[in-house]
């Protein structure tokens, strides 16, 4: 990010209003051709990042891991596992970022470790060790049953019984990820140390996977059940996560993560908050200056339908009151379908993925931008023979469609797409292979070439990147709204739906358009955006 723009933005700190590239190692690009993507990969390709004209990547989890939740299951979290590289190829690929001018950010996952983690070895020998407390174990009911009736995010009992213990012992996730004790001071020292490890290392912030999840409460009270569940999917559904998460004691470790961050200069932190009680909890983490910069919204992410009402619903739960955090808004990720086949079908999918990442472009906060999203990548189809998601194979079909959003990126048109030398860990879809990073190159409409437009527009203009917003339509099927700084207005309007729509009086002059438009046209054609400094 160019000094002009932090003085512009009255000195705010980098990550305000920055615009950051999420990769998903295993899937991003295979340097040494064992079909799994790696840290060398991601050097190898830091130019394509940076050539977008983001401020910053993302990197998912790397660390030394058995793999049951691809990555999210920490059996070290100093350590790199040997699929992905070596400390010296995370050392590389934080040196070249820096070289490109590009900040790093890595996952920390603090609620949960993997079952073989160290930690959880020793605390499951006995009721007494030195790291026995630093699980939550419990006795079971008289009958044998589990503490609770407390249901995990995949399915399930929360409770796994451990025998040699004589008790279970909690996990939200999968039973091979046994969950913390973050309530315990030791516990909460061990994670600090490990954020000061990586800090050291030269990394520029932390995305704080699950972190709602980080304590329970421990009367371990039942949670009462959903009168009418939206979906019934999942055990999970059933029920009101009141205390399995989100502890008001989870604060004071926010605090202590907050201040080792501001012991380390400009770092930033994003706390990632998912469920019913994500708003309140999404403004709790990020109040004032003594907890974390910014939360990442789950507004878009499950939404079956791109509509004015949602983004003006969004817009609306972060009013810029005092104290107030910073949003950070994502379309996709590596645990949700991709925004192009969630929204749109294939014919209309072209136009409206252009309006769309315009659109997350000139919201208010940080834009993340998921991998091959550049690219306009549909969901992938993948068969059921080779999923590799325990959750895709435990409820399919009705899955969360994390393998469909994990396929391997396409580079090239060789057989392999660029990605590797041999056959990849999940199969290349097929629709992807014409839509490669290297075709879309050539072609100046592409929508890789109009995500560089929408980044550079965002990057030129302190009103979209750190300034003020404002709704001005009053409803309807147009999607209106103002983003203000220093004097400075700029009127986004969109047309989120298939037919033409009444545009309002416009005048200024067009920085940003779908078509071919100008300021008096009164009309925005279908799936299309118009940008216009009025001021």
């Amino acid at each position: 990010m160019s000094e002009a723009f932090v003085k512009g933005c009255e000195g705010l700190p980098w990550w305000r209003g920055a615009v950051i590239y999420q990769v998903y190692p295993r899937s991003f690009r295979d340097s040494n051709g064992d079909g799994i993507g790696d840290l060398a990969g991601i050097t190898e390709k830091m130019e394509h990042i940076a050539s977008l004209g983001c401020d910053g990547l993302w990197v998912s989890p790397f660390f030394t891991s058995p793999m049951a939740d691809f990555g999210y299951d920490v059996a070290d979290y100093r350590g790199v596992d040997p699929i992905f590289g070596d400390l010296g190829d995370f050392d590389a690929m934080v040196a070249r970022a820096h070289d490109l001018g590009l900040k790093v950010i890595i996952d920390q996952v603090y609620s949960h470790t993997s079952i073989e983690h160290a930690w959880f070895e020793e605390s499951r020998q006995s009721r007494d060790n030195a790291k026995a407390d630093w699980y939550v174990w419990a006795d079971p009911k008289p009958d044998g049953s589990p503490p609770n009736n407390w249901q995990s995010v995949f399915g399930g009992p929360s409770w796994t019984w451990d025998a040699r213990r004589g008790q279970y012992y909690l996990h939200n996730f999968l039973k091979e990820q046994p969950d913390l004790n973050v309530h315990h001071p030791e516990v909460q020292e061990a994670l600090l140390q490990v954020a000061r490890f990586w800090l050291d290392r030269g990394v520029d912030g932390f995305r704080l996977d699950a972190l709602n999840f980080a304590m329970h409460d421990r009367a371990l009270t039942d949670n009462p059940p959903v009168a009418e569940p939206k979906q019934r999917t999942r055990s999970f559904d059933f029920q009101h996560h009141y205390h399995n998460q989100s502890q008001p004691e989870l604060i004071g470790f926010i605090e202590r993560i907050a201040e080792v961050m501001n012991g380390y200069g400009a770092r930033f932190t994003l706390a990632e908050v998912g469920g019913e009680q994500a708003a309140r909890e999404m403004k709790e983490f990020t109040h004032g200056q003594d907890r974390l910069n910014s939360a990442y919204g789950f507004d878009y992410l499950y939404a079956d339908k791109l509509t004015p009402q949602l983004v003006r619903e969004a817009i609306a739960s972060w009013p810029g009151e005092e104290g107030e955090g910073w949003p950070s808004w994502a379309f996709s990720n590596h645990d949700a379908p991709r925004f192009a086949s969630r929204w749109w079908g294939e014919e209309e999918r072209p136009r409206a993925v252009k309006t769309a990442l315009a659109l997350l472009m000139c919201l208010k906060g940080n834009a993340i931008l998921y991998q091959g999203e550049e690219l306009g990548l549909p969901q992938a189809e993948v068969a059921y023979e080779d999923l590799q998601d325990p959750e895709a194979i435990a409820n399919w079909p009705l899955t969360l469609g994390r393998d469909g959003a994990r396929t391997p990126m396409t580079w090239t048109d060789s057989a392999c797409a660029g990605f590797g030398s041999t056959d990849s860990w999940l199969p290349i879809a097929g629709p992807h292979r014409a839509m490669h990073v290297a075709a879309q190159e050539a072609d100046a409409e592409s929508i890789l070439h109009w995500t560089r437009k929408v980044i550079a527009l965002r990057n030129a203009h302190e009103a979209l990147r750190c300034g003020e917003v404002e709704v001005i339509d009053e409803g309807g099927d147009l999607l209106a709204f103002e983003r203000r700084h220093a004097g400075h207005r700029i009127a986004c309007y969109f047309n989120l739906t298939a037919a033409p729509l009444a545009l309002p009086e416009v005048s200024g002059s067009v920085l940003l358009a779908t078509g071919d438009v100008a300021p008096d046209q009164r009309e925005l054609a279908a799936f299309s955006a118009l940008i216009v400094e009025t001021q």
